[in-house]
């Protein structure tokens, strides 16, 4: 890497349409870099040049790339209730120190259909009290959904927070069986 944390790393991109709106997905030679929400134009532009940024070029759109095609078919296996867990290449990159081991943890250690409280989760990697801090490792999480955040709830039964907003969050845990299917 450069003094700019940039590596040259070729980043290819897509957006893929989901139950959940649309998801830009992006990909480096590694694995899937990250996944963003309500995927519009501005939106992408925005993801866009962050990537551009960190991986010192810009991304370039192609669907096809074996890294996107194949975390395009986990997901829509995923929403069509085909699928439980991902088995995907991950790029951890744009995320480190304690914001990456929550989210490891998190990846590795809450399955499907389940959920575990903001403090719990801090105490699994060695941080109790650390509640706050795992609160801002999940809206830090570069690659949300395959990287379950949706998982994670307050420990007196509420929902939480979500970057990807909280109607996504209940839908999400609908689709899990954690919450009943919104009403509207």
């Amino acid at each position: 890497m450069d003094s700019h944390g940039q590596d040259g790393q070729r980043v290819v991109w897509t957006v893929v349409e989901t139950d959940i709106g649309p998801l830009m997905l992006a990909a480096t030679a590694n694995g899937l870099v990250n996944v963003v929400f309500h995927a519009t134009d501005a939106v992408c532009e925005r993801a866009l040049e962050r990537l551009a940024a960190r991986f010192g070029g810009a991304p370039v759109a192609d669907p096809d790339a074996p890294p996107l095609a194949e975390a395009i078919r986990q997901l829509r296996a995923y929403f069509a209730g085909e699928r439980q867990d991902f088995e995907l290449p991950l790029d951890w990159s744009l995320i480190s120190g304690f914001n990456r081991q929550v989210l490891r943890e998190l990846a590795c250690g809450v399955p499907y259909g389940s959920v575990v409280g903001y403090g719990d989760l801090a105490g699994r990697v060695g941080q109790p009290g650390g509640a706050q801090a795992v609160g801002a490792a999940m809206g830090a999480n570069p690659l949300p959904v395959v990287v379950p955040c949706h998982r994670v709830v307050e420990s007196d039964g509420g929902i939480g927070g979500f970057g990807g907003g909280l109607e996504t969050k209940r839908k999400l845990l609908a689709l899990e069986g954690v919450l009943p299917e919104p009403l509207f």
